[in-house]
């Protein structure tokens, strides 16, 4: 499949799902858009178990700013994005934009959107799906919950597959109805 999205929450084995669907591959470009931060060993030691985990000959992208990611995927080859959900928050970040007006990121959505429109060959996303609990105490949660949420929607319109990760286990997603009403 050209475009696979793959949904899930947090520890659900939605990476490891997307590192199954490409690891047959000789030669896989791994764009990762968690970024390091020196205070939060937590997080270091998450990102090295990603990193120690993926095959030796891949090769690693690491983005630094929310714009280095529709860069990358106008470069074409097997590629696996992990995850969305670190790029958008980094967008935020970037832009300084978790007290601005909503809205404030969609330029940088609309950027990602079109690369990933653009590609043809093996792209596989990782996306957290954060709808399904309770709605967030505080407007930065609400609205980065909102943003994700419209972005996977617009991606899983644009992807060949679309899997979401429960408990370790896949479920694929079928093609919306646009035809039917809603029962």
């Amino acid at each position: 499949m050209p475009r696979t999205l793959v949904l899930g929450g947090a520890r659900s084995g939605k990476s490891g799902r997307a590192e199954a669907l490409v690891g047959d591959e000789s030669s896989v470009r791994y764009v990762a858009t968690g970024r390091r931060d020196a205070g939060d060993t937590d997080w270091a030691d998450r990102i090295d178990r990603h990193r120690d985990r993926r095959p030796a000959h891949w090769t690693t992208v690491e983005i630094a700013h929310h714009r280095d990611l529709a860069t990358a995927l106008r470069t074409g080859g097997v590629t696996l994005v992990d995850d969305l959900g670190t790029w958008l928050a980094g967008a935020f970040d970037d832009l300084q934009a978790w007290d601005a007006p909503r809205g404030a990121v969609t330029a940088a959505v609309d950027e990602l959107v079109a690369a990933v429109a653009s590609r043809s060959d093996t792209l596989v996303m990782v996306t957290p799906e954060v709808g399904l609990s309770v709605v967030p105490e505080s407007r930065a949660g609400r609205v980065f919950r909102d943003e994700i949420g419209a972005l996977n929607a617009r991606l899983a319109d644009l992807c060949d597959r679309v899997e979401l990760v429960v408990a370790g286990r896949t479920l694929v997603l079928p093609e919306p109805d646009h035809g039917r009403s809603p029962r």
